[in-house]
């Protein structure tokens, strides 16, 4: 479940521009603020029933968007490959201070 919550989430910052402010504010609230499906629907005085289905719907969006444009696995490439060059530049630290620096910009574009 922890690992279908952090994807959630990564998907979730990648592709909730694409979202209604409606799927948005569910999404938030489940998977950000750890609300249950009773307490969301309190909050907008709506079944559980009706938000299980906005945020399963939402879900498979967020899926299908994450199928066509590749945000987030780019992103993990990105990740592993800048992890594996730190690695490796660690060894000769004193001779690749430009390229940490280099490395350390990349990131923050993420």
């Amino acid at each position: 479940m922890l690992e279908k919550t952090t994807r959630m989430n990564y998907l979730y910052d990648f592709y909730q521009s694409l979202l209604t402010p409606k799927q948005r504010s569910y999404m938030s609230l489940y998977y950000l603020d750890d609300f249950s499906l009773g307490e969301i629907a309190d909050e907008y005085d709506v079944s559980r029933q009706a938000v299980y289905d906005n945020i399963k719907r939402t879900e498979a969006m967020l899926e299908e968007y994450e199928e066509k444009l590749l945000l987030f696995q780019k992103f993990q490439k990105r990740s592993k490959l800048i992890s594996s060059l730190k690695e490796i530049l660690n060894e000769n630290s004193e001779k690749n201070m430009e390229i940490f620096s280099a490395l350390a910009e990349l990131e923050k574009l993420d």
